[in-house]
This record gives structure tokens, C-alpha cells and sequence, in this order.
């Protein structure tokens, strides 16, 4: 009887390079690292990593480092890496899977807030149906316990009508909940 073959860490690199690409449709292997992505994304700067750099540990497979930067938190979806890409590459949509697999692995950068905005956010949507911003910021405010430091925009705010105290509901409580159930069984964030 032979042994079971170990697996080498280029297995693992492709398994993972493979099983991103597939979830994202980014077309991960095209990547030439020509930098252009970075050239023009807005947060690059101030990003852990850059975003050709984290398209790179991805094709290598360096799933632990992906999974736990900043930079996937960061990233603010504007398609700009896309757009400039000779390749066709969508560095986002590979972000928005990456953030999907960082929080079911429970690797997310603990020095974000992102995921717990987002878990506030897409809360008030399945109970309202909609967005009600002072809900948010307060709800936002108590967990993170950073509660004084912006709050000298609060009154201009309030004056010109930016926040309300009362939110309003949007209707069809069952629609609502069918398409948070299919976007969890999709494997999305409907949680």
C-alpha cells in the first residue's frame, strides 16, 4: 500500500490562486504585476499593501497575508484597478472575495472597523429595508466605543436635515428576508 501523497506548498499556492479566481471571476492569472492598478487607485497610499502586491500573494498563494491585510478592508470598490488594467483584471471583485473568506476564516485585520460598519449596515437593511444613519452611527459609535470624536458635526448635521431621529421602514418584510436568505446560500454576507 503507498503512502498518501503530502501536499506541496505549490498545490496549496494554485488550490488557493484557483479557488479565488473561480469565486471572483477575476481572471487572477493574467496579472502581468505592470502596476497600473496601483498607479490609479485612490487608496493605495495609505493601504498596507498595494494592490498589485496583494494580487501577487494571491497567485502565490500566500492565503494568511491576503487574508489578514488592511488593504482588503480599505479598498473601496471604485473599479479604477479594472478600468486601467490591460489585462482585464478585477483586483475588486477578487477583494470583495477575499473579504468574504478573511471573515469566515476569522482573519480579519484587527485593527479595522469595516467588517462590524458593514455588519451594522446590512442589519438596519434586513430590519428596515432601508438605511436609517442615525441608527447606524449610534449603533457604530457604541460598539467601538469611540463616541466624542466627531461629534462637533453632529449639530450642523441634524440642522440641515442630513440625520433623523426616526427612520422610516420600507415595506415587504417577506421580499426582504427571501433575498437575504438567497444571498447566504450563495455564500454571501446575508448572515
Amino acid at each position: 500500500m503507498s503512502k498518501p501523497k503530502a501536499e506541496s506548498l505549490t498545490d496549496r499556492a494554485a488550490d488557493f490562486a484557483a479557488r479565488v479566481e473561480k469565486l471572483s471571476d477575476a481572471k487572477i492569472n493574467a496579472c502581468l504585476q505592470c502596476a497600473k492598478c496601483t498607479s490609479g487607485c485612490p487608496v493605495a497610499a495609505k493601504a498596507d499593501l498595494k494592490p498589485h502586491e496583494l494580487l501577487r500573494l494571491v497567485q502565490l498563494g500566500m492565503a494568511d497575508e491576503a487574508l489578514s491585510s488592511r488593504a482588503i478592508w480599505q479598498c473601496v470598490s471604485c473599479q479604477t484597478c479594472a478600468t486601467r488594467c490591460p489585462q482585464g483584471v478585477s483586483i475588486a471583485a477578487m477583494t470583495d472575495v477575499l473579504r468574504r473568506l478573511s471573515r469566515a476564516s476569522g482573519k480579519a485585520a484587527a485593527d479595522t472597523n469595516v467588517p462590524l460598519f458593514n455588519d451594522i449596515f446590512l442589519n438596519s437593511v434586513r430590519k428596515r429595508g432601508r438605511m436609517h444613519e442615525m441608527g447606524l452611527m449610534a449603533a457604530y459609535k457604541l460598539r467601538t466605543m469611540d463616541l466624542f470624536s466627531d461629534m462637533a458635526k453632529l449639530p450642523m448635521m441634524l440642522r440641515k436635515g442630513k440625520l433623523r431621529l426616526f427612520g422610516k421602514r420600507a415595506g415587504d418584510k417577506a421580499a426582504r428576508k427571501a433575498m437575504f436568505d438567497r444571498a447566504r446560500a450563495a455564500g454571501g454576507q446575508g448572515k
